[in-house]
């Protein structure tokens, strides 16, 4: 048993295995960038970002994924689903992370921070494109100038 958590495992493997979640360890790295994982298989879908391997296919439009969560969480695009509930409003989600962003406009909470003035905002995208002001960087070309 896990000395940390309730955990039980069969084998003293997958417990070794399964205290990674608690030490932090990350034995497993990538041969072509600094990425490294707790478990091999993190490893294995990380190598397709490299590889461009993208084997799981939506049945519904040319989407295509690395991993099939990304498929799963694609496809409530056409479904309409949202599964993800906020317990202080009425407002639900396609997408964890999409709730776990929502929930910041009632606690206030900003996380990101622009290292060159005091802009703070709730999400990593919203910091990229205010980080433009400061270098005048502008990729979008207008198709008709």
């Amino acid at each position: 048993a896990c000395d940390m958590c309730d955990y039980r495992a069969r084998t003293q493997g997958a417990l070794q295995t399964h205290k990674r979640t608690h030490t932090g360890e990350k034995p497993y790295a990538c041969n072509l960038c600094d990425y490294r994982a707790t478990f091999h298989f993190q490893l294995a879908c990380h190598k397709r970002t490299h590889s461009g391997d993208k084997p799981f296919a939506c049945d519904m439009c040319d989407f295509r994924a690395t991993v099939s969560c990304a498929l799963k969480s694609h496809r409530r695009t056409h479904t309409g689903e949202k599964p993800y509930a906020c317990d202080m409003c009425e407002y639900r989600a396609p997408r964890l992370d999409t709730l776990k962003s929502h929930k910041m406009t009632h606690t206030g909470d900003k996380p990101y921070q622009c290292d060159i003035c005091d802009h703070r905002c709730t999400k990593r995208t919203s910091l990229n494109l205010h980080k433009r002001t400061h270098t005048g960087d502008k990729p979008y070309a207008c198709d008709r100038c």
